[in-house]
């Protein structure tokens, strides 16, 4: 199979060749548009002035010409260009979507949210889900982290941005490329207000994803306002065929429209306006605007992406401005910064919204180097800006477009605050790091850079610094940033649990659940589809496959032992100690009740956990894998720091609370739309789920896709306790639990040590954590007074005060005086209690 990049060539030479067979050229004649040939790169135009030469492309036109000049007499602000584009659309009866979240948990392809078209991936796009409407408009907030480094320079380019989406699903018979240029057109020349000729439509093509089409791209003034795509085919490896739904897919930068209109020298000023002015106030900086106004023409020539020789284009920034390269970047550089901290806060505050974490790992590094990023420019210039109280400020901004955007502002600021304790942190250990890599090598390579960053958070910047004071230069790459990013393009959960499937069987009909209704479901009358040595496949069964983290169920067929159980492809396929049956065979089923009752009862404690951890934590706490065996269940969730005893108790006081409430779980199957549009992108605690429907799982405010065993009601859990928790990764952390009878077991496990520890110490169970405290700093006091001769000291063990608690938490208090766990504690007391006598001895 060829790449996009090679398809999308292909086509677009064919599409260039035959531009009335791939392009609305009918609208584009009808409106008075002839066609070039840009001298400059060679792409194909429409323009009403016949005689033009040159693209719309800033880079073959000479950069941005609408700066201080703007082609319409309407003015839209950010708040406003929305509500223009919405009821421009929605007169012509297009249907209104809200957006997604910028975290894609509906995609197991990709992380982050990074055009409109990404909400209805992949099932509108193939045709699987009918769409609300075909002709829909959605603001989508979307996130990319390629273009980090040009952020804040060349006026233009974001991490976080909102597409305007345009968007089409037909059938190949209903499709109309012509009407959808049109009605685009209306938009930019009566919506917008942009003269017909100041308008340049570019031809193109697009492919990704094994799909492709020919685009139309539209330029004013050397600014790209939107381009539409018609994606019509799709590759195969027979060569091209047509789509059955055909997309138009219509993306336009929401900042654009504001910025093109006012004709301001850059888009910050008119996206975040309110965070620009509290920045230019703390910052004390006042920009040039006479200089601003002639750079920004010239700005966009500054795309490292784009760009062979930085240093060569500001030269000739600078030659054409009639000013020195060291003047104007001491104009340029502090007001870069200035854009970027306030691009990055509003950046910051959507993704932590949305459920994202900064981490070391998956998407969620990407966060944590525009956050550091960020901080560092408040770090080199030395400003005293909290990027907490820039979110909060562009929320309040967003709040009639974006209202969700203002809550949970407290719980953002938290996580921002831990981010720039540890920014600090990292940025104390670079100078000791920086100098133990200068006196092994006296060069720095990129990817030694790269990779400094990447693993111990030391900047560039810095290494920079420190070089140049020992005399040795370091290249910093101009795109770094988006180096860096390109290592962590992917999330991917933390845990997971799938069979491996090699089996080749013929095309069965999927397999019917029993267990969806009710857990107790044990014993079924079924069918033999398929039998073929030890695999069995029935026409329905009450067995549960290993999947979801859960261990499959064991039991019998008839008389015959089911050891294992798995799913491929709705398919449900039992693997039999002994197998005699045959195809056509009538079978009852029964399931080991007991082991069902233990894997149900720490799988809705899985979901229970994740319900409290969100309660006790803060919203942003997410799933991000679970293991359910017989001993014991564990969930790893988002959590930016670890645990504490305190959050512990309080998450485990909150699952037994709602336990004793008995609070139902409900248990239903819906069209995946529906579930979507009923609960939201909640429904994907687990991870994403296949499938046209889902079976949705609700305790409380706790609603999963999940195709788990589950209790009916919570009082069918008996009871929960919190074993620990550890953090795994950055980001992640690890709750480990026991529910039902293990529960109990582990309780009676408890009462048995801490009656252990109670005879090793000599004292009553309440006495055991003071009593152990008094050990470790006697044991301390001992090894002091022996190196220092003071044989009076009073070495003697007498404290017998009590306190409150359970088995577990009267040994954890005793256990966390030693830095050891519950089961380690007879053998280390009676350890610290021989050599405390050992000493005294040598004491006497």
């Amino acid at each position: 199979m060829k790449t996009d990049r090679e398809v999308k060539g292909e086509f677009k030479k064919k599409a260039s060749a035959e531009p009335e067979e791939n392009y609305p050229v009918g609208k584009l004649k009808a409106n008075g548009f002839f066609r070039g040939k840009c001298k400059n790169c060679g792409g194909f135009f429409w323009a009403l002035d016949q005689k033009r030469e040159v693209c719309g492309d800033s880079a073959c036109s000479g950069g941005y010409s609408f700066i201080g000049n703007p082609p319409t007499k309407k003015r839209f602000d950010y708040l406003g260009t929305w509500e223009a584009f919405r009821g421009h659309f929605k007169k012509l009866g297009y249907y209104e979507y809200k957006r997604y979240p910028v975290v894609a948990r509906w995609r197991p392809d990709v992380y982050w949210v990074g055009a409109s078209i990404y909400p209805f991936q992949p099932y509108v796009v193939k045709g699987e889900i009918k769409p609300k409407s075909n002709a829909v408009i959605i603001p989508q907030l979307s996130l990319r982290f390629n273009d980090i480094d040009n952020v804040g320079i060349t006026g233009s380019h974001y991490v976080c941005f909102d597409m305007l989406g345009q968007l089409h699903f037909e059938k190949a018979k209903d499709y109309d490329m012509e009407r959808y240029w049109e009605e685009y057109f209306g938009w930019i020349t009566k919506g917008m207000g942009i003269p017909p000729q100041e308008l340049i439509v570019h031809e193109d093509a697009w492919a990704g994803g094994g799909t492709f089409g020919p685009c139309m791209e539209f330029f004013s003034r050397g600014m790209e306002i939107g381009n539409q795509v018609y994606m019509q085919y799709e590759q195969t490896e027979q060569g091209y065929r047509e789509l059955s739904i055909k997309v138009l897919d219509m993306g336009q930068g929401h900042e654009r429209v504001p910025w093109l209109t006012m004709g301001k020298s850059n888009s910050y000023e008119t996206t975040f306006p309110t965070v620009a002015k509290k920045l230019y106030s703390i910052t004390g900086y006042k920009p040039d605007e006479a200089l601003m106004q002639k750079f920004l023409p010239y700005s966009a020539l500054l795309n490292v992406d784009e760009a062979d020789d930085i240093d060569k284009v500001w030269q000739d920034i600078a030659k054409n401005l009639k000013i020195g390269v060291k003047e104007l970047k001491s104009n340029v550089l502090p007001l870069a910064a200035i854009y970027s901290i306030g691009e990055h806060s509003r950046a910051a505050l959507v993704a932590l919204h949305d459920n994202a974490l900064p981490s070391n790992v998956g998407g969620g590094y990407n966060l944590r180097i525009i956050l550091r990023r960020a901080l560092g420019f408040i770090d080199d210039y030395g400003w005293d800006i909290d990027l907490s109280d820039l979110a909060a400020e562009h929320a309040k901004f967003l709040t009639p477009m974006y209202p969700e955007l203002s809550e949970n502002l407290e719980n953002v600021r938290m996580i921002l605050e831990n981010e720039k304790r540890k920014y600090l942190e990292a940025k104390g250990r670079s100078k000791q790091v920086i100098s133990t890599l200068f006196s092994k090598s006296g060069e720095i390579s990129a990817d030694t850079l790269v990779s400094l960053y990447d693993s111990q958070g030391v900047r560039p910047e810095q290494v920079s610094k420190e070089a140049s004071a020992q005399g040795v230069k370091v290249d910093v790459p101009d795109d770094f940033y988006a180096k860096v990013a390109e290592r962590h393009e992917k999330g991917e959960h933390a845990t997971a649990t799938k069979k491996e499937f090699t089996l080749q069987i013929p095309k069965l009909s999927q397999t019917e659940i029993l267990y969806y209704g009710d857990w107790k479901v044990l014993e079924f009358d079924a069918k033999v589809l398929w039998s073929e040595k030890e695999n069995v496949v029935l026409d329905k069964t009450a067995f549960y496959p290993t999947s979801g983290g859960q261990l499959h169920d064991v039991g019998l067929l008839d008389n015959l032992k089911v050891v294992d159980v798995f799913k491929h492809e709705g398919i449900i396929i039992h693997k039999m100690e002994n197998n005699s049956l045959k195809a056509g065979n009538a079978v009852h089923g029964k399931v080991d009740p007991d082991r069902r009752r233990q894997l149900m009862q720490h799988h809705t404690s899985a979901h229970l956990v994740n319900l409290c951890a969100g309660e006790v934590l803060g919203p942003h706490v997410w799933q991000a894998g679970a293991a359910k065996t017989l001993e014991k269940g564990r969930l790893d969730i988002t959590h930016y720091d670890s645990l504490t005893e305190g959050q512990l108790a309080a998450i485990e006081k909150c699952c037994n609370d709602k336990i004793t409430s008995d609070l139902p779980v409900k248990k239903e199957m819906l069209p995946r739309e529906v579930a979507e549009d009923k609960y939201g992108m909640h429904i994907y605690q687990g991870g994403f789920v296949p499938g046209r429907s889902l079976r949705i799982v609700s305790i409380g405010q706790d609603v999963e896709a999940c195709g788990g065993t589950h209790a009916n009601s919570l009082i069918e859990l008996w009871g929960l306790k919190i074993l620990g928790s550890s953090k795994i990764q950055d980001g992640i952390v690890r709750i480990n639990y026991v529910a039902g009878n293990a529960a109990k077991s582990q309780v009676s496990d408890y009462e048995a040590l801490l009656e252990q520890v109670s005879k090793v110490l000599g004292v009553g169970p309440a006495q055991v954590p003071a009593r152990a405290q008094e050990l470790f700093d006697k044991w301390k006091a001992a090894k002091k007074a022996l190196q220092k001769g003071q044989k009076d000291a009073d070495l003697n063990l007498v404290s017998v005060t009590e306190e409150k608690g359970s088995a577990q938490e009267l040994l954890a208090k005793a256990a966390k005086a030693f830095s050891t766990q519950p089961e380690h504690l007879p053998r280390t007391l009676q350890r610290f209690l021989g050599e405390l006598e050992g000493y005294r001895a040598k004491l006497r």
